[in-house]
């Protein structure tokens, strides 16, 4: 009988050790070492197409130049928002990890995105919800596909059973701490399951050209559970945020190897799902009906989408000594840093004062652009005196007070001028070049701060 062989591995960043340690030598974390039984055989050790049969084959190193190179068509989905992050639509054979908190919506949104490529044979691989579950959710959606199916499983070794039987044209899996495979003996969502069946997946998605979703569940510091190696085992990293008490989400990418990781997603969480928004710079801005002090809209960019959003301050006189600095959605370094150069800079007065800052919408941003709209919200609670609704901004802010120019100034510009917008400030040195007589929306370029607080108060 086989020896069975034990090892630790740490919970946090899936090191492995022979003996238990204290604290992990790799991520530096106290306690985290849990013992796993690994590998309990052998033989036969597989994955995806033990049984079907291993082809031997022979690889020898090639020229670079020599290497014959196609561009792989996409998959278009018709989820422009996740075509957009993904980098123009899904690509065949990768391997998407997609991370989020409790009840954010991702096993809706992948369910969504299943129903919807109805022209392709989807295989829904559930290890949390029951057949009847998944059911309700997709009657409650209201979107019919003849080509979705469902399988409530976690043992990979029958799914890949399964796949091998349908052969589905995508996979997705929800979730992947709910596998388990047979060739290792610790319980399902440890370190080494993980590894272990995000490999096997892997091995799956690049021998057949499959892609494969995969739902992660997130630790209470926002990072993925499971060990760091899962991040770079797979191709692309989605995040989905929000406030699952409000109705919009976020999706972004942190690493993706075939597109950009500065794009943005945005949806709308109804009753029947999530509804993609086109644009989303109509409800980043509040519906106002009387002018407000300490509101600056600001126009950002997010990789290649131009938005704009609102940014609302408080300023107030410190009731208890020490001022407080509090910022939502916003660095709050970088807050510390606009304040000083205010006061420095701009003669106010901000040592005994309370700041608050916030970024309308859940919004967290953090585009050099919007330093401008910020010194504006902040300078307009200080004076107690509002920002004309018709006026926006793009600008960084450097340490001497001066304004700076920021990239895509044309993209804000246009974005600006189509959400009605009557005026933007800009720094003067980012309209060099641009075509200013193609805009109907006037452009105010300026140099320093004190040339923005002139046309803020003097209109």
């Amino acid at each position: 009988m086989a020896k069975i062989k034990t090892s630790f591995f740490c919970q946090s960043c899936g090191a492995e050790s022979a003996k238990w340690i204290g604290k992990c030598p790799s991520c530096g974390e106290w306690n985290t070492y849990v013992e796993e039984l690994i590998h309990k055989e052998e033989s036969g050790r597989g994955g995806w197409n033990e049984g079907l049969g291993r082809i031997k084959r022979t690889v020898s190193p090639k020229k670079l130049q020599d290497i014959d190179f196609e561009q792989q068509p996409r998959i278009i989905t018709k989820d422009v928002e996740l075509d957009r992050v993904l980098g123009g639509g899904l690509v065949p054979g990768s391997l998407v990890l997609i991370g989020g908190e409790p009840g954010i919506g991702k096993s809706t949104l992948m369910l969504q995105i299943a129903l919807t490529l109805s022209t392709l044979k989807v295989l829904y691989v559930s290890g949390e919800e029951s057949e009847s579950q998944i059911k309700m959710r997709a009657e409650r959606m209201n979107v019919h596909s003849e080509n979705c199916y469902v399988l409530s499983e976690t043992n990979t070794q029958n799914i890949f059973e399964q796949i091998g039987q349908l052969d589905p044209a995508v996979l997705v899996i929800d979730s992947i701490q709910t596998l388990h495979s047979k060739y290792v003996e610790s319980a399902a969502g440890s370190v080494s399951q993980v590894r272990e069946c995000t490999a096997e997946l892997m091995r799956f998605a690049k021998e057949t050209g499959t892609p494969v979703f995969l739902i992660g569940h997130i630790t209470k510091d926002g990072s993925i559970a499971g060990p760091k190696v899962l991040e770079h085992m797979v191709d692309t990293v989605l995040q989905f945020e929000g406030d699952r008490h409000l109705s919009y989400r976020i999706l972004r990418t942190s690493k993706n190897r075939f597109g950009s990781t500065n794009e943005l997603g945005i949806y709308e969480m109804r009753s029947d799902g999530l509804r993609q928004v086109a644009n989303p710079s109509e409800i980043l801005l509040t519906q106002r009906e009387e002018i407000l002090n300490g509101v600056a809209i600001g126009a950002m960019m997010e990789g290649n989408r131009p938005l704009l959003i609102e940014i609302q301050s408080l300023v107030s006189p410190a009731t208890y000594g020490t001022p407080q600095r509090s910022s939502t959605g916003y660095d709050a370094k970088r807050l510390n840093m606009l304040l000083a150069v205010l006061e420095k800079r701009g003669g106010m007065r901000l040592g005994q004062q309370d700041v608050f800052l916030n970024v309308a919408g859940g919004l967290r941003v953090d585009d050099p652009a919007l330093d401008l709209a910020v010194c504006a919200s902040l300078i307009s609670s200080y004076e107690d005196n509002a920002v004309p609704n018709d006026l926006c901004f793009a600008g960084e802010v450097g340490l001497g007070g001066e304004i700076r120019a920021v990239h895509r100034v044309d993209n804000r510009i246009a974005e600006a001028e189509k959400l009605g917008f009557k005026r933007i400030m800009v720094s003067k040195y980012a309209i060099k070049g641009l075509d200013v007589d193609k805009y109907t929306i006037k452009i105010i370029p300026i140099v320093k701060l004190d040339e923005m607080y002139q046309v803020i108060f003097s209109i």
